[in-house]
């Protein structure tokens, strides 16, 4: 069918206009959907991830529950170094560490727990660093136990921190600090926690008064 005047120039015009920007459109399409491919490609990937890494948790927890910790080890190990970026190797490391500690195998549980704070995300990070203190405080490397609960800066673990650090300072004997993070442990804490009644309880120990629940 032939073209008309005005059609012939829309023409000559789209054909100039794709010899100047043709090539470059052509690429900017490509690369929109080679983005487009990789990010259903990299979704794909995770998910395959979270399924392989959810096998080996489920594994993970069974050798928990039957107190098998050469297993543990060594399906922790296995979640680290082939899933580490999944939510599932920084939960099994965190069950590890529990397994461990039960067992009294401080140094297995140190190192999973370091490789949470490490690798893990910010919940769980703020999670093993308080843990992490607790360890450490056992082996009475009091400072380490003070860094370590320096990482957990999430406000939602304010309590759980103040109180732990309560718990270092008073095996220091640094009463007058010890008082002090318990003080602040009981003002972060909900007054619905079932832990504050320890927590009163080892200020009281101490020396220390329980301040008045605001309203």
């Amino acid at each position: 069918m032939a073209y008309d005047l005005d059609e012939q120039e829309q023409l000559a015009n789209l054909k100039a206009w794709w010899a100047k920007y043709g090539n470059l459109t052509t690429w900017v399409v490509i690369a929109g959907l080679a983005a487009y491919s990789g990010w259903n490609g990299w979704n794909y990937y995770q998910r395959n991830q979270a399924a392989q890494a959810s096998v080996l948790f489920d594994e993970l927890q069974t050798a928990v529950t039957a107190k098998d910790n050469a297993k543990v080890a060594r399906v922790a190990g296995d979640i680290e170094a082939k899933f580490g970026r999944t939510a599932y190797a920084s939960l099994g490391a965190l069950s590890a560490a529990k397994s461990f500690f039960d067992a009294n195998d401080l140094k297995s549980a140190k190192a999973q727990l370091e490789w949470v704070v490490a690798h893990g995300n910010d919940e769980h990070k703020n999670i093993a660093s308080i843990r992490l203190a607790g360890v450490l405080l056992d082996e009475k490397a009091y400072d380490a136990a003070l860094k370590a609960l320096a990482v957990a800066a999430l406000p939602q673990f304010k309590a759980a921190v103040e109180d732990r650090k309560g718990d270092v300072l008073a095996a220091q004997n640094k009463l007058e600090e010890a008082r002090t993070a318990y003080k602040a442990a009981l003002e972060a804490a909900d007054k619905n926690n079932p832990g504050r009644q320890l927590i009163q309880l080892k200020l009281e120990s101490i020396g220390g008064t329980v301040p008045e629940v605001k309203a």
